[in-house]
């Protein structure tokens, strides 16, 4: 009966720190990919789409015409 306790304490998450240390290693890195990658789907969507064509009015242009 004793050793059916030590096997089960050799497998707990909690008692095995090469384990625990390796899971939550991975959590972290997942959790940091996905946040970058999420970080640039939201930069990628907000992108900027070219030169607007704006209407300059002429009395502000570098040579200003005036009437």
């Amino acid at each position: 009966m004793s050793q059916e306790v030590m096997d089960n304490k050799k497998n707990d998450f909690t008692r095995n720190w090469v384990v625990s240390s390796r899971f939550l290693f991975y959590v972290q890195l997942f959790c940091i990919v996905a946040f970058v990658m999420g970080g640039c789907y939201k930069l990628y969507s907000y992108r900027y789409k070219g030169k607007p064509n704006v209407e300059v009015p002429s009395s502000t242009e570098y040579n200003p015409k005036y009437k």
